[in-house]
């Protein structure tokens, strides 16, 4: 839970990263997206590393990876040794999230299990809403440095509960073989299309740079595919996409991860930047929206066992949808209670989407490859999250600054509502005694200041449409996941 929980923690912190080291938004957003990224990854590892040295060291190695991270963020230079804090504590907990459900599966008995893994659950989806709380108050009362350093306590608690009670290696158990190769071309495509994609505002889309990392990156991908067919043991199995089942519900599964985290990212932001709350306040404001989605995904894991799948992702995909165009109008002068009504209802529809394409996408699988189709189906929910946030944070980027050159370009100092606002901050100005000269530049500068704020508003605006038409279209692969039930069915 303190793992997941670091990997939000940071998103309120954005701002003051941005003025720490002098960056944009789409650099300051690897603070998050390299955490995301590298998580995503590392699960691969996680089981190869288990039986070669065993759950407890394997957990005991993740908890000094993830502190070491924790430490170089926390009194990092530079962002770019920020990045590689995060990319530490990323790796560390892609390890430690299927080693916890592994566990709890392990040492309970198969009528106890349930519980179990639902209090694992619980934690894991309680923990990504309470990270932007628990960073705003950190960063309230000290500073944005510190929410690196709080989740420490618990991980030293951590070390020494596993020191006592996590497993040690079987020493029946035979070295796995791992495909290395694969796991390296992954990492390559991964690190070098999000960055691409993240770094594609400043070096320009048309770059030698950029067009060098989107090619690296997609050959990467195609040669990944390539030799996990002919792999004997593939990390991410191609041939379950061959049903239909699978890959509709991994496509809702790749939207559910960019829809959660994006708003996990983008709402406390946009508390932030454009209505200026303390980033204590910004974190609350998805507090209420968690506590909802875990209060209703038991009624939606039952609901789950009575209909056919498809129709409560099909209702939870097009109400998430209608919320995120709903958040396309918001303002700075929006009620916190408003903002906060309109989290609520994201996470209402998420709790219907989330018990029910896991459930669908399983039973897809073979039982021969169950293994393998839920760590293919994680890994798609857990890209979507990183590519979610990465996406929004450049739409942000690109769209504030086509907003702002066409507001800029609608300006003029001729008669009209501009002319009449700079007139009324000179005299404002003048009361408070600055002399004329000055007066007129610095009513230009807050002129400017208010364009930007502006075209801020609209690029948060586009980005929350940009979701919005996501969830819409996820409704096509909840369709074709209803008729492919039904022909299999017959």
């Amino acid at each position: 839970m303190t793992m997941v929980l670091s990997s939000t923690i940071v998103n309120v912190s954005i701002p003051s990263i941005m003025g720490a080291f002098g960056v944009g938004q789409d650099l300051a957003q690897w603070a998050s997206t390299a955490f995301l990224t590298t998580m995503v990854a590392s699960q691969l590892l996680n089981s190869w590393t288990s039986r070669v040295i065993g759950p407890r060291n394997t957990y005991l190695m993740a908890l000094v990876i993830f502190s070491i991270g924790a430490v170089m963020a926390a009194i990092s230079p530079s962002i770019e040794v920020l990045i590689a804090g995060r990319i530490l504590q990323g790796f560390s907990a892609g390890l430690v999230q299927p080693l916890a459900l592994a566990t709890a599966v392990a040492v309970f008995p198969p009528e106890r299990r349930g519980l179990a893994v639902g209090t694992v659950g619980m934690g894991i989806a309680l923990a990504p809403t309470f990270g932007p709380l628990v960073g705003g108050i950190t960063i309230d009362l000290v500073t944005w440095r510190h929410v690196f350093i709080v989740p420490l306590p618990l991980v030293g608690l951590s070390a020494i509960m596993a020191l006592n009670l996590m497993p040690a290696r079987n020493p029946l158990d035979k070295k796995p073989s791992f495909d290395w190769i694969g796991f390296i071309l992954l990492c390559t495509a991964l690190t070098t299309l999000m960055a691409g994609i993240g770094n594609g505002q400043r070096w320009g889309w048309e770059s030698l740079h950029f067009l060098i990392f989107l090619l690296v990156g997609l050959a990467s991908a195609v040669l990944f595919v390539v030799t996990q067919l002919r792999s004997k043991n593939p990390l991410l199995d191609p041939t379950l996409f061959l049903d239909a089942r699978f890959a509709s519900a991994v496509a809702v599964a790749f939207a559910f991860g960019v829809g959660n985290f994006s708003t996990n990212y983008s709402i406390p932001l946009f508390t932030q930047t454009i209505q200026g709350y303390t980033a204590t306040k910004a974190g609350l404001v998805l507090v209420p929206a968690g506590l909802l989605l875990v209060a209703l995904m038991q009624a939606s894991g039952r609901l789950a066992d009575r209909v056919p799948p498809h129709w409560p992702i099909i209702v939870g995909c097009s109400s998430f949808a209608v919320a995120a165009m709903v958040l396309a109008t918001i303002d700075v002068n929006t009620a916190f209670i408003t903002v906060a009504l309109l989290a609520m209802f994201t996470r209402g529809s998420m709790s219907l989407i989330s018990p029910n394409m896991g459930k669908a996408a399983l039973s897809a699988v073979p039982a021969e490859k169950m293994a393998q189709g839920a760590g293919t189906f994680n890994f798609f929910r857990q890209m979507g999250g990183a590519f979610g946030v990465n996406m929004t944070a450049v739409t942000i980027e690109m769209r504030t600054a086509y907003h702002a050159d066409f507001l800029t370009a609608t300006q003029t100092n001729v008669k009209g509502p501009t002319a009449e606002m700079l007139d009324r901050v000179r005299e404002l100005l003048n009361a408070a005694g600055v002399p004329s000269p000055a007066d007129g530049a610095m009513a230009l500068d807050y002129l400017g200041r208010v364009v930007y704020a502006q075209a801020n508003t609209f690029a948060f605006h586009d980005s929350f449409r940009q979701i919005a038409v996501i969830f819409a279209l996820t409704v096509i692969p909840a369709i074709v996941l209803g008729r492919s039930r039904s022909n299999s069915n017959l």
